[in-house]
């Protein structure tokens, strides 16, 4: 069976501010998923949310960017967003960028990934593992780094000295500065290992679009590289990127993958998604209500049925004891870093804020600038 896994994120609406969405609004896509599973639209389904972003996974038959399948998560996502409207709560719709997108959604707001693979459960894969991350009050770049360290470092995945997955893995990476479509280079690790690292270090321009075995050619990651204020012209929230990766056997196993995580290193975003602060992986349905806006991740994890089905329940990755050591360090980094307040390396550099009201501030100072009559230089004689 030639089977999809997608996974659609948006935040459409929060409780007090940018924290997380009603149980009202949950439950409705819950029940529209039910329903498209029902109608046999999608084999099976499954909602959480991260922060202010509710998070559709699914298997299905369709294909990627079906339009059916991108539809239907555009219309569960209406219909919580009419909820949020009816209760007043904060960002009623905020990532549905286009009033009526007529295919796949992807460039409408939503953050999309997709992998599609024959599933079978024989050969390469005789079981179907994989896991989905979700991040909010981030950029688009969250995971360069720690899926660069977990496809292309032995130093955390000991796996990659394996004759299954020695050759290495090819990354897809996307420029995300080209609106005029998907302007993508494709790099093997290990050769060109420090091409990678030199494009990956730009988490604002450059991202991981895809991760494929090299062994294999079997598709091992996907994530949802795009800027939301490229496709609306404006800041209008940060990226908040979803990523789908499979693991175990040909890839690298769930450890493998987490273990770079416990960096809890420095990205875009937070309040105003204008500083640059840790990523603090958390617990899925776990809320921002933290000190300032701490930009958080999660992992969750599902195997699959001959069928496509995921299994019974889930594995929450980040939901362990082992993790609290790593948030209390996001959140001594991120105490330290936000003491410094707006001054140099913890807020994101102009060229990053040039689509939100800091524009307007400094654009309309540069007009008041003038040059002193003693420092002009001279005309020639």
């Amino acid at each position: 069976m030639r089977m999809t896994v997608s996974v659609i994120k948006a935040d459409v609406g929060s409780i007090g501010g940018h924290t997380k969405p009603s149980t009202a609004m949950l439950d409705s896509v819950r029940s529209e998923v039910a329903r498209a599973i029902d109608t046999g639209l999608l084999i099976d389904g499954f909602v959480c949310h991260t922060g202010d972003d509710i998070a559709i996974l699914m298997t299905h038959t369709q294909g990627e960017g079906s339009r059916e399948v991108h539809q239907f998560a555009w219309n569960s996502f209406l219909k919580a967003t009419s909820i949020a409207k009816a209760a007043g709560l904060y960002g009623a719709g905020q990532d549905l960028l286009v009033d009526a997108p007529s295919g796949n959604i992807r460039g409408a707001g939503p953050g999309v990934a997709e992998l599609t693979f024959e599933h079978s459960l024989s050969g390469v894969r005789p079981a179907e593992s994989f896991m989905v991350f979700a991040a909010d009050k981030c950029g688009p770049g969250a995971y360069n780094l720690p899926l660069y360290l977990a496809f292309a470092d032995p130093m955390y995945c000991a796996g990659l000295m394996l004759p299954q997955m020695i050759k290495g893995f090819s990354f897809h990476i996307i420029d995300m500065d080209n609106t005029a479509g998907d302007s993508v280079i494709e790099l093997d690790a290990p050769e060109e290992g420090y091409r990678i690292a030199a494009l990956l270090r730009d988490n604002e321009r450059f991202g991981i679009d895809r991760i494929v075995s090299r062994t294999h050619g079997e598709p091992a990651a996907s994530v949802s590289a795009q800027r939301l204020h490229s496709i609306a012209g404006k800041y209008t929230g940060k990226d908040d990127p979803v990523a789908i990766l499979r693991n175990q056997g040909i890839f690298p196993a769930p450890e493998e993958i987490v273990s770079p995580f416990a960096k809890a290193h420095f990205v875009g975003g937070d309040a105003r998604g204008s500083h640059v602060m840790p990523l603090m992986p958390v617990p899925i349905n776990t809320a921002v209500t933290g000190l300032y806006c701490l930009p958080i991740v999660s992992c969750v994890g599902f195997s699959i049925d001959r069928e496509g089905r995921f299994s019974e329940s889930h594995t929450d990755f980040f939901d362990n004891p082992a993790w609290d050591e790593v948030r209390r360090s996001a959140q001594r980094k991120a105490i330290e870093m936000r003491s410094q307040g707006w001054s140099g390396a913890a807020m994101l550099p102009y060229s990053e804020l040039e689509y939100g009201g800091f524009r307007d501030t400094v654009g309309g100072l540069m007009k008041r600038f003038k040059m002193r009559d003693e420092r002009r230089p001279q005309a020639a004689e």
